[in-house]
């Protein structure tokens, strides 16, 4: 994919007081170049942004999130999605999946991104403003749609 139709993607997890943190951020890192681990081949590593808050119950929830805006960062994010078996089903929901701000949405699994696999699910939220000239709805969709055409076409399934 030479063009990136994104300006950039937001991840984020929350990490309650039954999870370990280590693993809810191995999850997160699942889907940041450097993987896992979060060393990449540079040596530069992604931080994560840290916020605290409480639950409804006063018990403590870590907010852990990303904002990737360089263009291989983005590549990166997308390559793990053309991963899911789930990227089919994607497309056939992008009117529900972009909204009028241009903005495209997916919530990805915590559990299998923890395995490192790639999935649907809760837990992960991907958030990417699209895009799109004009910023309308119908473009940022189109756009999102081949980018998404285009991992399904290098991914040759």
């Amino acid at each position: 994919m030479a063009s990136v139709p994104f300006h950039y993607v937001d991840l984020r997890a929350f990490c309650y007081a039954t999870e370990d943190e280590k693993r809810v951020e191995r999850a997160l890192r699942t889907y940041l170049p450097g993987g896992p681990d979060g060393e990449r081949e540079d040596g530069d590593r992604i931080d994560l942004d840290r916020a605290e808050t409480e639950g409804y119950h006063g018990d403590r929830i870590l907010v852990l999130s990303v904002r990737l805006e360089r263009a291989d960062e983005v590549r990166h994010v997308l390559s793990r999605l053309a991963e899911s078996p789930d990227l089919d089903r994607v497309l056939g929901e992008l009117d529900d999946r972009v909204d009028d701000d241009c903005t495209f949405f997916l919530t990805l699994d915590k559990q299998a991104a923890v395995r490192g696999e790639v999935a649907l699910g809760d837990g992960i939220t991907l958030r990417a403003k699209v895009e799109a000239y004009p910023a309308r709805k119908p473009a940022a969709v189109e756009n999102v749609r081949e980018a998404l055409t285009d991992l399904l076409d290098d991914g040759d399934r």
